[in-house]
């Protein structure tokens, strides 16, 4: 198969599975919880570290996890309490990590694990034995583009949702990612789930 080559088809798969997998309008909540809680959020550096994080781990994901003898399903697991504890402090409107600054915000949690979480990263080393790099290359760079504008135009969507619409989405989407954070953990620790 050649890794190079152009097919509108195929890029718009991968360019559907990464939307859903990121899925940036489910993480709208998270994202304005965020940004009330540091202020200010980078919309440019976000999108930046996270394509990077992206490109780097489709090049040289499973290598650098061999490497350190880190398995994927340890990744999830990690990646899995971060998202608990997101989804905690949004149930609950409590804070529990106190160190997060603006200028650290727009990388972690917001970057990673968020737009280029433990989802993202396993899919993308899944879809790379299935679908031609450029596809994947291109579902990513569209992917980031849509990431950038949700972010720059966050606060136009802050406006439309008014502050109740935000605090319901933030309860609601709170118990979504606790629900994804336990399925994730007990899908690689081998907890049975009801």
């Amino acid at each position: 198969m050649n890794s190079l080559k152009f097919d509108i088809v195929e890029i718009l798969k991968v360019t559907m599975v990464l939307f859903a997998v990121i899925d940036i309008i489910g993480s709208i909540p998270v994202i304005i919880n965020l940004k009330q809680k540091t202020g200010y959020l980078n919309a440019a550096k976000a999108s930046w570290v996270s394509f990077g994080i992206m490109i780097v781990f489709l090049f040289l994901g499973q290598s650098i996890l061999d490497i350190i003898g880190i398995e994927i399903g340890h990744f999830a697991i990690a990646g899995s309490i971060l998202i608990f504890i997101v989804a905690m402090e949004m149930i609950l409107g409590i804070q529990i990590s106190k160190d997060t600054l603006p200028a650290t915000a727009s990388v972690v949690p917001l970057a990673f694990p968020l737009i280029a979480g433990t989802g993202t990263l396993t899919t993308l080393l899944s879809i790379r034995a299935e679908y031609n790099l450029l596809s994947i290359i291109i579902a990513i760079i569209i992917n980031v583009l849509i990431v950038y504008v949700v972010l720059k135009y966050l606060y136009k969507i802050e406006k439309l949702l008014g502050a109740g619409g935000i605090a319901i989405l933030k309860k609601v989407f709170g118990i979504i990612l606790l629900a994804l954070s336990i399925k994730l953990f007990s899908k690689y620790t081998g907890i049975p789930h009801v």
